[in-house]
């Protein structure tokens, strides 16, 4: 039996460069760079090693009405403003609850409703927790209130897979739609850890940039100056159907999910594979579930955190699956502009991916000085034309536990 082709029909994003998906991606293409410094009174009273993030640029709790957004940790407020806007870009299909599904993932959670609901204990003890406390702070808290509000019954599925958690959420959807659990799937990733503890964890394991005195360039992605990731949040969602569903009822289509790749490296809780195999499995995995080959590829949206040692292994792995074509295949680094938004990244990049084949336009990778000689992906501080043809692209999503995911789209 033939299995259904998976195709997006609604998108939506809350990131650092812009509170939709329309406003994220033309700052993208206009070089634009969401890392900010933080004004938060905590940053001094902790002194904190990293004073500065990409946090969302648009805060979920202006867009939703306050009661909702008053039950809802941010991690989960991002998500329903961005399945929103996805859902209602979608045209708002008319579907059976039993046939609407939701795979939202997170790598984190409600970290912000947890460590406030420490303070409380410790300051004003065990009365004063917030009897929502739980529900708040579970990482599948936004996939059970995106289930809520839309009335998904098929499922409501969480991934928790570090920083490939949604990418890994997209693949799965697509695969759950093919074996026939739902019609359509709300699909995608949030993230809300712009918080004193993660900033200083991931400071101590010497994992963020420490430009504080110049936030807007600290994400250097392939650049051979530098010094880690910036951290960022928000979410993105996509709206993922069967395509005879889709053209069914009329609506309007980005494009076509032909293959998604999930592996594991089994080396490190942390570092990747240095000889990228998982990484490369989950690409090979992508184009065979596309039926395409590596000669096919026109685009790739690199995971490229500008980490000193992930950013080559990523390289290194692409190699092993395209060769030396790899130096000619126009490559994308998002989090030059929009930081590193943890479990919401996948879905954010795949959303950049998908405008760039159907724009044929390749997003600029700024802040990019002297490229390392070890990375020498085709990237440019400008965009990339992407050509006539038809067009097939990856977006690249890795996470600590040895996490590899890969979605390939193609146009239409």
């Amino acid at each position: 039996m033939t299995s259904p082709r998976i195709v997006v029909t609604g998108i939506g994003a809350s990131s650092p460069i812009g509170g939709t998906a329309p406003d994220s991606w033309n700052a993208l293409l206009d070089g634009a760079s969401g890392a900010r410094s933080l004004e938060h009174d905590w940053v001094a009273r902790y002194e904190l090693p990293v004073t500065f993030a990409a946090e969302a640029l648009v805060r979920p709790d202006t867009v939703l009405e306050r009661p909702v957004a008053k039950r809802l940790d941010p991690a989960s407020q991002f998500a329903l403003v961005a399945a929103q806007e996805a859902w209602a870009d979608a045209g708002a299909p008319d579907v059976e609850p039993e046939r609407l599904g939701v795979d939202f993932a997170t790598g984190i959670g409600g970290v912000w409703t947890l460590l406030d609901a420490w303070d409380t204990l410790r300051e004003k003890g065990p009365r004063r927790v917030m009897p929502m406390t739980v529900p708040m702070l579970m990482p599948n808290a936004a996939a059970g209130n995106l289930s809520l509000h839309f009335g998904a019954r098929a499922f409501a599925r969480t991934v928790a897979s570090a920083c490939a958690s949604s990418t890994e959420s997209i693949v799965n959807a697509v695969e759950h739609i093919q074996d026939g659990l739902a019609d359509i799937v709300i699909a995608g990733g949030t993230e809300s850890a712009v918080h004193p503890i993660t900033l200083a964890a991931f400071a101590s394991m010497q994992a963020l940039s420490r430009r504080n005195d110049s936030p807007g360039t600290a994400s250097r992605p392939a650049s051979i100056d530098r010094d880690g990731f910036v951290m960022g949040e928000g979410a993105a969602a996509l709206v993922l159907e069967r395509e005879d569903h889709a053209l069914a009822r009329g609506a309007k289509i980005y494009a076509v999910v032909v293959g998604g790749g999930v592996t594991a490296d089994s080396y490190h809780i942390t570092a990747n594979d240095p000889e990228g195999r998982g990484a490369a499995r989950a690409v090979q995995q992508a184009l065979a579930a596309a039926g395409a080959s590596p000669d096919e590829v026109t685009h790739i949206n690199a995971h490229a955190t500008s980490t000193p040692v992930g950013d080559p292994n990523e390289y290194q792995a692409l190699r092993a699956v395209f060769g030396a074509r790899i130096d000619e295949i126009p490559v994308s680094a998002t989090k030059a502009s929009t930081g590193h938004l943890l479990g919401g990244t996948g879905a954010l990049e795949a959303m950049f991916t998908i405008r760039a084949i159907q724009e044929r336009i390749a997003p600029p990778t700024i802040n990019l000085t002297e490229q390392d000689p070890e990375v020498p992906f085709r990237l440019s501080g400008s965009t990339q034309a992407l050509g006539a043809g038809d067009q097939l692209a990856i977006s690249n999503s890795f996470g600590f536990g040895g996490h590899n995911a890969v979605v390939a789209f193609r146009n239409v």
